[in-house]
């Protein structure tokens, strides 16, 4: 069972979704996707995880855009979500999926590089 401040993130991460596809116009933010969300213990904070297309240039311009669609997200949340207190947004790249990235090319490399194993070896021990 999930405990509150998880539940409240995957709602928070699901009115964000459809708040950024439908409305908000920003081109900064267009290509955004959300990976999760993670509330704190008062559910006072919500840090939203995202992942954008593009390079270091496209992803700070991401950021910007995120940060100035913020206050209107948290407004528009207030109005679909229930809670005493509407949180504060935090967006933070994730960079989870470019480690796992990196990890399944390293993974790949090491692969491509270990000897192969001789051909034709017998199973019986006693062919030999």
């Amino acid at each position: 069972m999930h405990s509150r401040p998880e539940r409240l993130g995957d709602q928070v991460r699901a009115e964000l979704c459809s708040l950024l596809l439908r409305s908000v116009r920003d081109p900064a933010v267009r290509l955004v996707t959300l990976t999760h969300v993670r509330m704190s213990r008062d559910l006072q904070h919500a840090r939203v995880y995202y992942t954008t297309l593009g390079d270091t240039a496209t992803r700070r311009e991401t950021a910007r855009g995120l940060r100035r669609t913020a206050p209107f997200l948290r407004s528009q949340l207030g109005r679909r979500i229930r809670v005493r207190h509407v949180p504060e947004l935090t967006f933070v790249y994730d960079e989870s999926i470019e480690r796992e990235q990196r990890i399944a090319e390293v993974l790949e490399e090491l692969r491509a590089d270990a000897p192969s194993p001789p051909p034709d070896v017998p199973d019986d021990p006693t062919a030999r």
